[in-house]
């Protein structure tokens, strides 16, 4: 599926680059290990092939699939997750921790649209502001690699979707 320097995404971390396949000794029998060094992180990781599926590492998206993030984000919440006076904030934090680690950018990207229109009508708690700030990160990291575009460039479009305009904004690749 995946092979050395590929670039994937793995749940809450980001994008990584499969740097070295690595052949270990556990238990008696021989294991194959991806080794994974982030980009926006100074970490590395061992993860077995065989373990990929359960961990939630994934291919990077698609052009389409980045365009479908764009339709997303000016799609409107769901009323639960729109609740402006954030009084099931622990119930949408659990939503949203699931949802984080699942790796899919779709469901990175609900929790963003869902937090910056939550913005929109109250002052974000502390909690709340670093969740934002972790998916903005995640999508970002993605969708610049994607579009060959820098993160900065990517960050200003996501922001620019939520502007009081609401006009169509398209990445310039």
């Amino acid at each position: 599926m995946f092979i050395l320097n590929d670039k994937v995404f793995y749940p809450v971390h980001g994008v990584a680059k499969i740097s070295r396949i690595i052949d270990k000794r556990v238990d008696g029998s021989t294991l194959q290990f991806f080794e994974l060094t982030f980009i926006n992180k100074d970490m590395t990781i061992l993860v077995p092939t065989s373990n990929l599926p359960s961990v939630g590492v994934r291919p990077l998206s698609s052009d389409n699939g980045v365009d479908d993030i764009f339709k997303m984000l000016s799609e409107p919440t769901k009323p639960m997750s729109a609740d402006p006076n954030g009084t099931n904030w622990n119930k949408r934090n659990k939503e949203y921790q699931r949802k984080l680690r699942s790796g899919s950018l779709e469901e990175i990207c609900e929790i963003y649209r869902d937090l910056k229109q939550i913005s929109s009508h109250k002052e974000l708690s502390f909690g709340e502001k670093s969740l934002l700030q972790e998916t903005e990160s995640l999508l970002a990291q993605e969708i610049a690699i994607v579009k060959h575009v820098g993160e900065e460039v990517i960050v200003q479009e996501l922001r620019a979707q939520f502007d009081s305009s609401h006009s169509d904004h398209h990445i310039r690749a």
